[in-house]
């Protein structure tokens, strides 16, 4: 059995000693081996390059699927038409519509007394301020008497005529003498016409030493004390607002007055104040100033004694309905070119459509020209949007 297992065994050493590989025959396996390792390689980069392809092709197909997909969405409107009150904005001065001043009616004189204050409301023909009257008054009573004195001539050439008369039938008086009785009764009767004159004369004198109210109103001013001495070149001494009523002189372009007729109703709001009064346009000035192009239009409001003359108001006045598509500010923008704003077609386009504005108020912009009210106009986010862009719509139900 040893010897069978060393046999073996040398067998098998024997055998791989035996075992030579020349050069040429280890070239050729190096050869057969590059061969291979360069088909596969080929293979592998046909294969990738293959998957490369496919794969950017599907990648460049995606976006151009998606981008239809991917359209931003906007918010639009359909305004439509509707009944707008045009109203026109102005400001300007409070004033007293008949601002009378009230001066001293006859000769003057020293104020004895003053009756009234500014803001006191007074009746027409009530007595304002009392003139020292002591002088006149004695020159009245001057006349009285005067005329007493008058009248006792008067009776007396009357008597002398009447005996006169009786006498020139029997031959005592001439018809010469009567007709002098005659002409002495006569000038006695036209000085006591005189004298009544002078004193009716004198009594309106010393009336018109009360300064008097022209017409019922509210006191604006007062311009004069007791003790001062007053004549006509004094100026006026109080001033009144015939009836109390005041207006607003609101100062507007030419453009706006061609809009306005006398009876056009007026709101008017007195800076500081969150009171509102109802007024009418009573007057549209005829004329335009040439340097400013504006006019005045008048706004009668009645006597209430919050309004102060001389304050400064603004006013909002009704200047008749147009019937027009309304949106809301955001909706419209403006550049270089205008006002306009974004409509999307029926294919999701945005394109631009100019507009011009018209009244503008808390319930939105009236469009006057550029649109007819079925378009489908973007509500908001316009600034991001540009002509040709398509977009997704999402439309919201107009206001009414």
């Amino acid at each position: 059995m040893k010897a069978m297992n060393f046999e073996s065994t040398k067998w098998r050493r024997e055998a791989i000693d035996e075992v030579v590989i020349d050069d040429e025959t280890l070239a050729r396996r190096r050869r057969r081996r590059n061969i291979i390792l360069a088909v596969v390689g080929v293979i592998l980069v046909a294969i990738v390059g293959l998957l490369l392809l496919l794969g950017g092709g599907e990648q460049a197909a995606a976006p151009a699927g998606a981008q239809g997909e991917q359209r931003p969405a906007v918010t639009v409107i359909v305004p439509g038409r509707q009944n707008v009150t045009a109203t026109i904005s102005a400001t300007g001065s409070l004033a007293a519509r008949r601002d009378m001043p009230v001066g001293v009616p006859g000769e003057g004189g020293q104020i004895a007394r003053v009756l009234v204050e500014p803001g006191q409301w007074v009746n027409a023909g009530q007595t304002l301020a009392v003139i020292d009257r002591s002088v006149q008054a004695e020159e009245a009573a001057q006349l009285a008497a005067q005329i007493e004195v008058d009248r006792a001539e008067l009776r007396l050439a009357q008597n002398e005529l009447e005996r006169a008369q009786a006498l020139v039938s029997r031959g005592f008086i001439s018809q010469a003498d009567l007709d002098r009785k005659r002409a002495a009764r006569d000038g006695a009767a036209a000085r006591v016409r005189v004298a009544e004159a002078q004193l009716a004369a004198a009594r309106a004198r010393i009336g018109r030493l009360d300064v008097r109210a022209p017409t019922a109103g509210l006191v604006l001013s007062r311009s004069v004390e007791a003790g001062q001495v007053v004549g006509p070149g004094t100026g006026a001494l109080f001033r009144i607002a015939a009836n109390g009523e005041m207006e607003l002189r609101a100062r507007l372009p030419q453009s706006d007055l061609a809009r306005l007729a006398p009876g056009r109703a007026a709101s008017v709001t007195p800076v500081g104040s969150s009171q509102s009064y109802q007024g009418t346009i009573w007057q549209v000035s005829p004329i335009v100033d040439p340097e400013t192009r504006q006019g005045e239009a008048r706004i009668l409001i009645p006597f209430n004694a919050e309004l102060r003359p001389g304050g400064f108001a603004s006013a909002e006045i009704a200047a008749g309905t147009t019937n027009a598509p309304l949106l809301p500010e955001s909706a419209v923008m403006s550049d270089t070119r205008g006002s306009f704003v974004y409509v999307v077609d029926a294919e999701g386009a945005v394109h631009r459509r100019d507009v011009r504005i018209g009244e503008v108020s808390d319930r939105g912009m009236a469009i006057t020209s550029g649109l007819t009210g079925n378009e489908r106009v973007v509500l908001s986010a316009g600034v991001f949007l540009s002509p040709g862009q398509r977009v997704r719509p999402e439309p919201v139900r107009a206001d009414r």
